[in-house]
């Protein structure tokens, strides 16, 4: 079956258990042969690496047919080709056959995708006709290929209670009950017998209980059906010599055992439940992302119900006994110790490595570094922290555009470097560290750097930045996520037309996270990236400003100070307060949100952000710690420039979240156009 079209396989309740099988064995692969690339031209290869790599591919390629992916199928069982010569010692592991097996693995990704999001498959003859060239018997005779080595029978799922009464009730009334074995074949495929038309068949000649795959002894592929039928015996043998072999089939409570092959054994039918038993231990179990979202849901319904109950116990405290609030208090500090616990438990099943997404960057950096003509070493550190499954899904486009950019425009050819006294390898590093509640992921290379001046330069033609702009390293990365800016005249494969780094900057936004940028010419580009681990729960400063109250993420507030009015300077038209050894900018939330401003003797600033970022955001009053649950705000028609979403408190009252990179953002930026309006007014003034 093609990539598009509706899906008619009878087995395509297995399609996500297809998915989710399939990346796992792709990241096998690509770690596999990124070791494999270092045994080039060696008369001795890694037969354990060729083995893992075989069982692989024969896996993909037997899942593949089973679900209908014939692209994905052919280009599995062309690499299985290669490796098999390999592992018989037919062929030499050559540069070019490194290079089709690369190829194969970006064509299986495509060809798997295509199916995923319905759309055309690619074209695998080329790719065909390239392993054809790398294995000369190919040209006369199929190459015959070995089971892969160390694999189990996995049996069929049994019947249902429910089916298991029917199957009683029909032998009762003089039916036979069968166990029939498919096992795909080119022979049989050629006359036109396949899954499909074998299914039809047995359906023709009695009731058919059940249609299970089956893995059999060294990881092949067949099709286990159990029918109820009053056909004779030579009905039933017509197609047996079309690999449709018959074994009579005995209740579970009947001491009659099935023949070695398709021996069942007992387990719990279901979707996936055989697919995922040769690859998938038998401790895991595979949970749908879309599960673990509604128990995350449950669990913060969970929370705001335990902070009502602190509301109401806070209104009853004077009405009860002190004995008896005293029992209700510790039930209260109890129950929220278990929730907290349950919702770091919860998170805990919902984080995954990072390793697979850097896993990925050692194969966009191969490609690049081959088109390009450059030497890079890639260093990878803290591949085992773990994030939230669906950040790491969403993050993976923001660092494949940075890693791009990072050897396209960051890192020198080897002449240039070699030329300024630098090691002819350019290195690039990806590190993620875990701080607490956030993961800071970063982005490095000891390339030529950014060159400050140009990029204003450019902006200022594209009225993208004014002369009085500051020119610090917040200004530098806003005009690089500027969309439409580009450096570049002219577009490569590798980087668009301004389209990468706004992508970025937006999706790290979605995700409730920040973006920094440190550049030193001549030196080096570093991009740093903080997210929080998870999006659902998270801790809170619940604040107020002009009676209303709002959500501050914790993660993002790094200390709360409590000033005189007084103590406020301005400069520039910008206000600022005294810091540590410096100063620090000031938003004033009312201002910004356009809310009445409130007399005080005493304002409280909370420090954001790090470094030359840092701003002071003041507001009325801390009200104090909370967990809340947070609601993102999909509505275009309510979303608004510095909300990230929408909590409830205990008391019933909805309060909205701050989302503050966008609220530093746009209070540099108005604070720019304010600088830049009266240097404007000033000169109008003077002439």
């Amino acid at each position: 079956m093609s990539g598009s079209g509706p899906d008619h396989s009878p087995f395509a309740e297995f399609i996500d258990d297809y998915f989710a099988e399939c990346d796992e064995h792709l990241g096998i692969v690509r770690r596999g042969l990124l070791t494999l690339e270092a045994e080039v031209n060696r008369p001795e290869l890694n037969r354990p690496l060729l083995d893992e790599l075989f069982r692989s591919f024969h896996t993909i390629k037997g899942l593949s047919g089973m679900v209908g992916v014939r692209e994905a199928e052919d280009v599995a069982h062309l690499l299985e080709s290669y490796l098999s010569a390999l592992r018989q010692s037919q062929v030499r592991l050559t540069p070019r056959g490194m290079e089709v097996l690369f190829q194969g693995v970006k064509l299986l990704e495509q060809a798997i995708a295509a199916r995923r999001t319905q759309t055309p498959p690619p074209i695998v003859e080329e790719f065909r006709e390239q392993v054809t060239d790398l294995i000369p018997e190919m040209n006369s005779a199929p190459v015959e290929v070995p089971e892969p080595p160390e694999e189990t029978t996995q049996p069929a799922p049994e019947l249902d209670p429910q089916k298991q009464q029917t199957l009683r009730a029909a032998l009762a009334s003089g039916a036979s009950a069968w166990r029939f074995l498919f096992i795909p074949s080119a022979e049989a495929s050629e006359q036109g017998v396949n899954v499909n038309s074998v299914r039809q068949r047995l359906q023709e000649l009695g009731e058919l209980l059940q249609a299970a795959p089956v893995i059999r002894e060294g990881g092949q592929i067949a099709f286990s059906f159990i029918l109820l039928s009053h056909a004779t015996e030579e009905e039933l043998d017509a197609w047996a010599d079309r690999g449709l072999t018959r074994t009579p089939y005995v209740a579970e409570d009947s001491a009659s055992t099935p023949p070695e092959d398709d021996r069942p054994a007992p387990s719990k039918a279901g979707a996936g439940s055989t697919m995922s038993a040769a690859l998938t231990p038998a401790n895991v179990v595979r949970v749908d992302l879309a599960r673990l979202d509604e128990l995350m849901r449950m669990v913060g319904d969970l929370v705001i119900s335990r902070s009502r109950l602190q509301e109401g116990l806070s209104r009853i405290e004077g009405s009860v006994p002190r004995a008896d609030f005293r029992m209700l208090q510790e039930t209260n500090q109890t129950l929220e110790r278990q929730l907290r616990d349950l919702r770091e438990g919860v998170m805990r099943v919902r984080l995954v490595p990072i390793r697979e997404v850097f896993a990925r960057m050692q194969f966009v950096v191969r490609d690049l570094t081959r088109e390009y003509g450059k030497q890079v070493t890639l260093e990878l550190q803290g591949q085992e922290t773990e994030i939230d499954k669906f950040v790491v899904e969403r993050i993976l486009d923001p660092l494949l555009h940075l890693v791009r950019n990072a050897v396209s425009h960051g890192l020198e050819s080897p002449d240039e470097r070699s030329v300024q006294g630098k090691p002819v390898e350019g290195r690039l590093s990806l590190r993620a560290i875990p701080t607490g509640e956030l993961i800071q992921i970063e982005v490095e290379d000891d390339g030529r750097g950014i060159d400050a001046d140009s990029v204003f330069a450019r902006a200022k033609a594209l009225g993208l930045s004014s002369e009085t702009e500051h020119r610090d390293s917040s200004s530098l990365l806003d005009i690089l996520c500027a969309s439409g800016f580009s450096t570049r005249e002219e577009a490569d494969r590798a980087s668009g037309r301004g389209m990468g780094m706004d992508v970025v900057r937006r999706i790290i936004d979605e995700l409730g996270g920040t973006l920094e940028l440190e550049t030193w010419p001549g030196a080096g580009t570093r991009f740093l990236i903080q997210l929080p681990l998870t999006l659902a729960i998270a801790d809170s400063l619940v604040i107020e400003v002009s009676d209303q109250h709002f959500a501050v993420p914790q993660s993002s507030v790094r200390e709360v100070l409590q000033l005189p009015t007084d103590s406020t300077t301005r400069l520039e038209g910008n206000e600022l307060i005294p810091y540590r050894d410096g100063v620090l900018p000031v938003i004033r939330l009312a201002t910004l949100f356009g809310l009445p401003t409130r007399e005080s003797q005493m304002l409280y600033a909370l420090v954001l952000g790090t470094g030359r970022s840092a701003v002071a955001i003041v507001v009325d009053r801390v009200i104090g710690q909370r967990e809340i649950v947070v609601r993102p705000l999909n509505d275009p028609f309510v979303r608004v420039p510095g909300i990230a979403g929408a909590t409830e408190l205990g008391d019933g009252r909805v309060v909205l979240i701050l989302d503050i990179p966008s609220l530093t953002r746009n209070a540099r930026k108005k604070a720019e156009e304010t600088a830049a309006e009266r240097e404007r007014d000033a000169g109008r003034t003077s002439r």
